[in-house]
């Protein structure tokens, strides 16, 4: 096993955990080592498909926009849910960060005048998403990508798996990792960590997310006793592709593009009058698969229930220039031309509001709120709280950028102000071997009797979708869980390929052994939560609860089960009300 010593270890290679490194290397003028873990080659991230924008309020003066009405906007998107002293950093840091992108590359488009453009998105008062046409998280992605090279004290390992996140009497030690490239397994043993590994699309079946986003670095957390907060919260963003997924970007309603059923009707005015289809996203979903069940929706051939995206009315030049991706996916991944054809879409799952358990400041907790000292969360890893119980399109770039920022300038500090590492202990050196011989010598062992970490995947895949999805009832999440338990029983898989090099069979498994923990996070915290916020809709309880549960849910392994506790949202100015669109 090979031992690497390093000042900050990232673990992730998205916005977030590029913009962390990048914040660090600054920050402590190059002084650091930092290294960035990627299970994907670092350019492959997630962040990668990013379409519509980055929300910032950037010309108040021009537009009428403000901070304020930001922060407004997010917390009612969240039905209320958000933390807001979280929120106002969120908006004060972004028009900031959408500066310093523009910095150093980032070639946002551009209005006549010379402006950087922003267009509308669902829930938001006044167009304030910045974007670079409707290929936003590429750009940004390769222009933080390209940032990091600059640095010397920053290198990137492509390709490593972390299997395990090492803490030791409430601090965080380092990471172990399976490098897929050689087999090697690794030992990165650091003074920092920032855990910036996405979101857990892919514990559904259909989703806009990559098959990278399996989530299982949360179910991993939850071993080392940190907590995980709000995993109720699953997002469906409304136009996904049919049959494949793919995402069609909130950018095509925010260009003006029109939902419409069966029977040719812009349905939404019967959901949100005044904000039709730029409502939020849980409104949209939901209002789609009302059409579906009430008949009016078109019936694919794969039996999937969809609705129209109408572009016809934009013009070809307006689509061209705002949103070529959107033409181009359409006609790549459905054979529709847009400009004479709406587009197949329902809504997918797309993002999860919760994530790991953290303050204001993006520091882990446990679920007592201790700070994991050294560690912190960035991203759609992170429940920082600003999105609640629904974000709002936009902001999530916005959050990971922020974010990103926030925890690598304290990481970096943190790591000049604590002392060079002294060798491992023996203990840490025994914690690395026992997790390298379950990897080698449990998992890797061939289990003929053990059912393929696909197998399980499909089931996971099938509960999730059948007992857990947009609409939920007590009776079903029960049986639900039932069965996620029944999962859970498994403790081995058949990895049938015994090489370690490039063993996709192995961390396949190793994905499959985080997401079950992860599922069961989601399905507790959903059956518990005895009303209807946001993306989480209950059929036996319909309305919000703000009596009850206007409260974060906090979910915790204990004797190895997962336990709930519960923690208030920060209220400072806006007191919960209706939302009405």
């Amino acid at each position: 096993m090979e031992i690497l010593k390093y000042d900050l270890v990232i673990v992730g290679s998205g916005i977030a955990g590029l913009r962390a490194a990048t914040a660090a290397a600054w920050t402590s003028g190059g002084k650091i080592s930092i290294a960035i873990l990627s299970k994907v080659q670092a350019m492959r991230s997630h962040s990668l498909s990013a379409e519509g924008g980055m929300s910032a309020v950037l010309y108040p003066e021009k537009t009428g926009d403000s901070l304020e009405l930001h922060a407004y906007d997010t917390v009612k998107g969240s039905d209320f849910l958000a933390d807001q002293d979280a929120v106002q950093i969120l908006v004060e840091y972004a028009p900031r960060e959408v500066r310093y992108l523009e910095r150093i590359g980032v070639p946002w488009s551009r209005e006549p005048d010379g402006r950087i453009s922003q267009r509308p998105f669902g829930g938001m008062s006044i167009p304030r998403t910045t974007f670079a046409a409707d290929k936003t998280g590429f750009f940004i992605m390769s222009t933080l990508f390209s940032e990091t090279r600059r640095f010397d004290n920053i290198h990137v390992f492509h390709e490593h798996f972390v299997t395990k996140f090492i803490v030791e009497n409430g601090e965080f030690k380092g990471v172990t990792a399976y490098d897929l490239k050689t087999g090697e397994f690794k030992l990165f043993y650091a003074k920092a960590g920032i855990i910036a590994t996405g979101g857990a699309g892919r514990l559904y079946r259909f989703t806009t997310t990559a098959h990278s986003t399996t989530g299982e670095t949360l179910g991993y957390a939850l071993r080392e006793g940190i907590a995980i907060k709000d995993m109720e919260f699953v997002q469906w963003h409304p136009t996904a592709l049919v049959p494949s997924g793919i995402l069609v970007s909130e950018a095509a309603r925010g260009e003006g593009g029109y939902l419409i059923n069966k029977e040719g009707e812009r349905f939404m005015k019967r959901y949100a009058p005044q904000k039709m289809e730029l409502a939020p996203r849980d409104i949209v979903s939901r209002a789609i698969l009302t059409e579906c069940a009430e008949g009016r929706g078109f019936q694919h051939e794969t039996g999937m229930c969809y609705v129209g995206l109408d572009l016809r009315h934009l013009g070809e030049e307006k689509i061209n220039k705002r949103i070529p991706f959107i033409r181009e996916l359409a006609h790549k991944y459905a054979g529709i031309d847009v400009f004479s054809e709406p587009i197949p879409v329902r809504p997918a799952v797309h993002y999860t509001m919760g994530g790991i358990h953290t303050d204001t400041w993006g520091r882990v907790l446990t679920a007592d709120g201790k700070w994991i000292k050294g560690l912190w969360a960035a991203g759609e890893a992170a429940a920082v709280s600003v999105h609640g119980a629904n974000r709002l399109g936009s902001n999530s770039l916005s959050e990971c950028s922020v974010w990103g920022r926030l925890t690598g300038e304290q990481a970096a500090k943190y790591a000049m102000e604590t002392p060079a590492l002294a060798s491992p202990s023996e203990k840490l050196l025994d914690i690395a071997k026992r997790e390298e011989s379950r990897i080698f010598d449990v998992l890797l062992h061939k289990e003929v009797n053990a059912p393929s970490p696909y197998e399980v995947k499909r089931q996971l895949n099938d509960i999730m979708e059948e007992h857990f999805g947009p609409f939920r009832h007590a009776s079903s999440m029960a049986e639900g869980l039932a069965k996620l338990k029944k999962l859970r029983e498994y403790r081995s898989f058949r990895v049938v390929d015994s090489s370690k090099v490039y063993n996709q069979n192995l961390k396949d498994a190793l994905e499959v052994d985080g997401m079950i923990d992860l599922a069961l996070v989601i399905g507790v915290g959903a059956y518990t939560r005895t009303e209807s916020r946001g993306a989480h809709y209950r059929l036996d309880y319909p309305r919000r609860d703000d009596v009850n549960w206007l409260k974060h849910t906090v979910a915790y392994l204990y004797g190895g089960e997962i336990k709930l506790t519960y923690t208030p949202v920060t209220i400072t100015k806006w007191k919960p009300e209706e939302r009405k669109y």
